[in-house]
């Protein structure tokens, strides 16, 4: 376990913090109790929207400020492969030639990890005392699997929830068609892909669709809603953390009524 002395930054990230709270609260919960003392400082964007847009200039001046809030934690974690790939692999990238802050950015991303990976290669936490009686099928997302090799930790960690039984899908590490800006630019390719995403999830008969990149699952949320299947759909902090109060991913609330096809 963690030492106690050690402190972690939670990056919650722009998605968790506007959309789906309850994921920020869910990661502070399993790292508190694998050892760690959690802090929250004061933070923004993580800067990938305008890197992936091209504009260096502002991620740069992002990401400055991202360093310079998280200096005084002994490690940065997100509750997003996406995320944290910005933070641990780009970051530096942006740095390239700069005395001062190229190794400042070196120094951050190596102390960056998204959340299950964190939890099972760095603290060695190897199951969670939760009971979830359902089935659950996962998707791995893209930057986390790709960009930081996430891909053995969450199902290890999913698979001592007593009760859950994981049921992989066909094409699990395939692309979902989110991929941020994408599915602005290009929407139609966008739910071509998510259709088949969705189809294969459905076709496991699970009961949950469990990932680590809540725009991932709100794209799948949609998509699901919009066919008209059922499938619940969850964070994997929230299952994790036995928080499951709040309503699915994409679930109506207040008396909303589901999107129309």
């Amino acid at each position: 376990m963690a030492d106690p002395a050690k402190r972690v930054g939670l990056f919650v990230t722009c998605l968790v913090d506007l959309i789906r709270p309850s994921v920020g609260f869910a990661a502070v919960k399993l790292l508190e109790k694998a050892g760690c003392t959690v802090a929250v400082p004061r933070q923004t964007c993580c800067g990938q929207p305008a890197f992936n847009s091209g504009d260096r200039a502002s991620a740069r001046a992002i990401a400055e400020q991202v360093i310079e809030a998280f200096a005084p934690y002994d490690y940065v974690v997100a509750p997003s492969g996406s995320c944290a790939g910005m933070l641990k692999i780009h970051y530096p990238e942006l740095f390239h030639g700069d005395p001062n802050w190229r190794p400042r950015a070196d120094a951050f991303a190596a102390k960056t990890f998204e959340l299950t990976a964190f939890l099972v290669d760095v603290l060695g936490v190897s199951r969670v005392d939760v009971t979830l009686e359902a089935s659950a099928t996962y998707h791995d997302a893209c930057s986390g699997l790709r960009e930081l090799g996430v891909r053995v930790q969450p199902r290890r960690l999913l698979g001592s929830v007593r009760g859950l039984v994981l049921k992989e899908m066909r094409d699990a590490d395939v692309c979902c068609g989110f991929g941020g800006t994408f599915c602005v630019k290009y929407p139609d390719i966008s739910n071509a892909i998510v259709g088949k995403k969705a189809a294969n999830v459905a076709a496991t008969g699970a009961d949950l669709l469990i990932a680590g990149d809540l725009g991932c699952l709100m794209n799948m949320a949609g998509k699901l809603q919009r066919d008209g299947k059922t499938v619940e759909v969850r964070h994997v902090a929230e299952v994790l953390a036995g928080m499951m109060t709040e309503p699915a991913i994409g679930a109506p609330t207040h008396g909303e009524e589901p999107t129309p096809s």
